[in-house]
C-alpha cells in the first residue's frame, strides 16, 4: 500500500489538510429494535436497476480507452485497498457500521456545508472511523442503517461528543432510491457517488458473488464528470485523464481461474461490473471494508494484475436519464 491512498472528495484548494458491524443491544425484539434478518433482508445496498448493479462485460470500449489506462497507469499493479491486517499501524479498509437500531438523529456540521446534506443522520456513538480514530487521512465514517435503508457517509470526520459531528462533507443516501445528489454536488467521495454501494463486502466475497461495480481511486483526474458522477475534483482540464464517474473493467482475456476464492471474487466483479472512477487517490486502488475476515494471503493475488489489463467502458448507452442512477432497460 502507498501512502498516497485516496485524496479525499474536494479540490485542495477547497479543503484544509485533512467493520465489524454495530451489535445490537439486545438479541430480543424490544421496543425500538427490529430483527436484524428481516431488515438486512429488506435494504440492500442498490436498488435492482442501478447502475452500480449493471453488467458491462459486453458493453463497447471506450475510444479513449487507451489514453484513460496510461494516464492512470499501465504498468501499475491493482491493489486492493482492504483486508484484515494493519499497515503502518492502522487498519485496511473503510468500516461499514451496520446500525438495525432506532438511533437519534446527530448534529453533525461540515466545512463544505453548500454541498453537504444539512440533517437526516443517525450515526451510532461507536460508530468507526476509517483507518481508526487517531487518523490523519479521509476519516470516512459510513452507516448502514438497514431500519430505515439509508446510508450516512462522512469524510473527515471528528466525533464530538453528544451525539455531534464535524466533516468535511457528508451527505445520506436513500438506498432504495435511483435517485442522484444536485448536479455539481459532491457527496463524502469527488464522484459525488454513494461509497457503501460500491465497496467490496466480506460477506459477498465469501459467498463467492460480488454484484456490483467497486469504487476505484486514480492519482489524476480531469476536471469533468460523466454520469452517474455529480461532481469532478480535476486536476487539470486534460482529456487524456479519466473524468470522474468512468467506468474500467477487467479485460475478459484476463485469467483469474488461478487466483484464491476472495480474490476471484473480486476479480470477476471487476470483470462483469467494471469499477467505478470515484476519488482521486493511488493507482488501481480498488475499496473494500475493513473486516477481519479477510485473508490478506488471498487478495494478495489481485496485485498480479496490472493497469495494461484494464480497459474503459463506453457506458453512456445505460443511462436512462440525467438524473436517475436507474440504467435504461436493454
Amino acid at each position: 500500500m502507498t501512502a498516497q491512498r485516496a485524496a479525499g472528495p474536494y479540490p485542495a484548494r477547497r479543503i484544509r489538510a485533512v467493520a465489524t458491524a454495530l451489535a445490537v443491544a439486545s438479541a430480543c425484539l424490544v421496543s425500538g429494535y427490529t430483527d436484524p434478518g428481516r431488515a438486512q433482508a429488506a435494504c440492500e445496498t442498490a436498488p435492482p436497476d442501478s447502475f452500480w448493479r449493471a453488467p458491462v462485460d459486453t458493453l463497447p470500449v471506450h475510444p479513449n480507452s487507451a489514453r484513460y489506462v496510461a494516464s492512470i497507469g499501465s504498468a501499475e499493479p491493482l491493489h486492493p485497498d482492504f483486508g484484515s491486517g494493519l499497515v503502518d499501524g492502522q487498519p485496511i479498509g473503510i468500516p461499514v457500521t451496520v446500525s438495525d437500531a432506532v438511533v437519534p438523529e446527530s448534529k453533525v456540521s461540515f466545512d463544505i456545508a453548500e454541498e453537504s446534506d444539512p440533517s437526516g443522520y443517525r450515526i451510532p456513538p461507536d460508530a468507526r472511523i476509517e483507518n481508526g480514530p487517531a487518523s490523519d487521512g479521509d476519516r470516512h465514517v459510513i452507516v448502514w442503517d438497514r431500519n430505515l435503508c439509508r446510508s450516512y457517509e462522512l469524510w473527515d470526520a471528528r466525533p464530538l461528543g453528544g451525539n455531534a459531528w464535524h466533516a468535511g462533507g457528508g451527505a445520506v443516501f436513500d438506498l432504495r432510491s435511483n435517485g442522484l445528489r444536485p448536479d455539481g454536488w459532491t457527496s463524502a467521495d469527488a464522484a459525488g457517488l454513494a461509497i457503501l454501494p460500491g465497496l467490496v463486502r466480506y460477506d459477498e466475497a465469501a459467498a463467492g458473488r460480488v454484484d456490483h461495480a467497486i469504487r476505484i481511486t486514480v492519482p489524476r483526474s480531469d476536471r469533468s464528470y460523466v454520469w452517474p458522477a455529480r461532481h469532478q475534483a480535476g486536476a487539470a482540464a486534460d482529456p487524456a485523464l479519466p473524468p470522474m464517474g468512468l467506468r474500467l473493467r477487467l479485460k475478459s482475456s484476463v485469467d483469474t481461474s488461478h487466483l484464491a476464492p476472495q480474490a476471484r471474487a473480486v476479480a470477476e466483479a471487476l470483470k462483469k461490473y467494471g469499477a467505478i472512477v470515484a476519488d482521486n487517490g493511488s493507482a488501481w486502488f480498488v475499496s473494500g471494508e475493513e473486516n477481519a475476515g479477510w485473508d490478506d494471503s488471498q487478495l494478495a493475488g489481485l496485485k498480479g494484475f496490472k493497469g495494461s489489463d484494464f480497459e474503459a467502458v463506453d457506458a453512456s448507452g445505460l443511462q436512462r436519464s440525467p438524473d436517475s442512477g436507474a440504467v435504461a432497460p436493454r
